[in-house]
């Protein structure tokens, strides 16, 4: 049985640039769970319909269990580690909390992520643009009315906080 090599890839990690020798067959989450310890990204379904291993790539969601970490080579990616800044929560993850959004949690960086997104796009959304840019996202314990509110809950804090915020 012949093994694969690894394959060095380089990219950018919430803002830290990251060399890493990854297995050609190995998803971005398993990338950054195991090899950069970034565990806030949940693998769930790993067939990408439960939207709980979300990520940005290059400003755009991504199911990371259906990408593989060497498609990744040279880009950027950003985990819900890393909308943190300066130890204050971002907007999008205080608003879940404020509305009572999360129970188990499991799901919440990929509906975070998917909600940050949205936000990026479009300010002030309306309750059915949030509920379709967040039908990726699976929820078996909340339901999703508090999750549609804290999205547009963020969308208005977002709104008056400073521009760099906004775009993070």
């Amino acid at each position: 049985m012949t093994r694969l090599s690894k394959h060095h890839i380089t990219l950018t990690v919430n803002g830290r640039a990251c060399a890493l020798d990854v297995e050609p067959h190995h998803t971005l989450v398993q990338v950054l769970r195991d090899q950069l310890g970034l565990t806030g990204t949940k693998l769930s379904c790993g067939e990408g319909e439960c939207g709980a291993c979300t990520v940005l790539v290059d400003g755009e969601t991504v199911n990371s269990c259906l990408m593989l970490g060497v498609e990744a080579d040279g880009r950027e990616v950003v985990t819900i580690e890393g909308l943190e800044q300066s130890g204050e929560l971002h907007p999008v993850q205080q608003a879940f909390l404020d509305a009572g959004a999360v129970q188990c949690g499991y799901c919440t960086p990929g509906m975070i992520m998917s909600a940050v997104r949205l936000l990026r796009r479009t300010l002030h959304p309306t309750a059915a643009q949030v509920k379709e840019a967040m039908a990726g996202n699976l929820c078996r314990c909340t339901g999703y009315r508090r999750i549609v509110q804290a999205v547009i809950a963020a969308g208005a804090a977002l709104s008056t906080s400073e521009p760099k915020r906004r775009n993070q």
